[in-house]
């Protein structure tokens, strides 16, 4: 069930992610009024573990005590009760961050929520829609975008010039706002670097000041484009591991040091078992067909990769991999 208020709980500035559940019970919008009247959206938690979104809002609404907002501003909190356990989702929920509109997840309790916060800020004539997101690995901060179009660049490119563009996975919160108002994701590196809340936050308060996005192109030297092409998962059946002689799959013990680095064809990725053994990674496109054999290969007992490749958010979180993916592939896009 979804909660709406338009007044800010006590102490909910200063609580912890795992202790909001005690401020708000279920998933909750907080509408705040400001001088403009069309909203800035934000959505936090969608991932429970991922905090920095939350103590970014926290930060900025700190900063406004006794003012007002430029532009009124309606705050999404998601998953509080996986955040309420400091995990990404909970055994048997599905991934709040796949359950939006337009994707491919059946439907649940859920996704009737997440449908009805996409009507009810639809209805509020919305200036922008901003989701506030970790990852585990060694990640550059950046933002992802669902179009290319340049509202979305120029809003992109004011949290920096790392922007990624990507139809899949579908079913995530900015592609679902795309229709309605520009929107991103932001990706602001590990959870608890102080660093990653200072840029949200400060990236809100800029978003609240704006009056409008630019219409004409962003100039090419201000954005590094990527396109997702491709994203890897480790399969269920497959046993897997970091720097290890025992699994079935023993990947390079600083697999996230690869992120955002374009790969030459060749580079090891992992060691096998045994000579000859198949590709035990599934890769799929953005059609959803099976390309393992396009991005890598097997020499001996290496998995390599096949072609020149720029992998994200590969990370060694065991549990992430499984809940999510092992990472995704990239390309650079020319701008223009």
């Amino acid at each position: 069930m979804l909660q709406q208020l338009d007044t800010l709980p006590d102490g909910i500035l200063d609580v912890a992610a795992t202790e909001l559940h005690t401020l708000l019970s279920e998933p909750t919008i907080i509408h705040l009024q400001g001088e403009r009247k069309e909203p800035l959206f934000v959505s936090v938690l969608l991932h429970g573990n991922e905090t920095t979104g939350l103590e970014a809002i926290q930060h900025l609404l700190r900063d406004y005590q006794g003012r007002n907002l430029p532009r009124s501003l309606s705050i999404f909190f998601g998953n509080i009760e996986a955040a309420r356990h400091g995990m990404r989702r909970l055994d048997g929920q599905p991934d709040y961050n796949r359950v939006w509109p337009g994707g491919d997840e059946p439907p649940s309790a859920e996704s009737e929520i997440v449908a009805e916060v996409v009507e009810i800020m639809r209805a509020r004539n919305l200036f922008a829609s901003v989701d506030v997101h970790n990852n585990t690995g060694l990640n550059p901060h950046y933002a992802c975008i669902n179009k290319l179009e340049n509202k979305f660049m120029h809003m992109a490119t004011l949290f920096g010039r790392t922007v990624v563009y990507f139809i899949r996975p579908t079913g995530v919160q900015s592609m679902a706002f795309a229709d309605i108002c520009p929107s991103v994701t932001l990706e602001c590196g590990r959870v608890g670097q102080r660093r990653g809340e200072q840029h949200a936050a400060e990236y809100l308060d800029a978003l609240l000041h704006l009056s409008e996005f630019p219409d004409h192109p962003v100039a090419e030297r201000d954005i590094d484009l990527f396109h997702t092409v491709a994203t890897v998962k480790v399969p269920d059946s497959v046993h897997f591991g970091f720097g290890c002689d025992d699994a079935e799959l023993c990947f390079v013990p600083d697999l996230d040091h690869l992120n955002f680095r374009e790969l030459p064809a060749g580079t090891e990725i992992a060691k096998l078992p045994l000579d000859g053994h198949q590709i035990p990674l599934a890769v799929e496109d953005e059609e959803g067909r099976c390309v393992e054999a396009d991005f890598f290969s097997v020499e001996g007992r290496l998995l390599k990769t096949r072609n020149p490749v720029m992998p994200a958010m590969l990370t060694l979180d065991t549990k992430i991999i499984r809940q999510d993916c092992l990472c995704y592939l990239m390309e650079r896009l020319p701008v223009g």
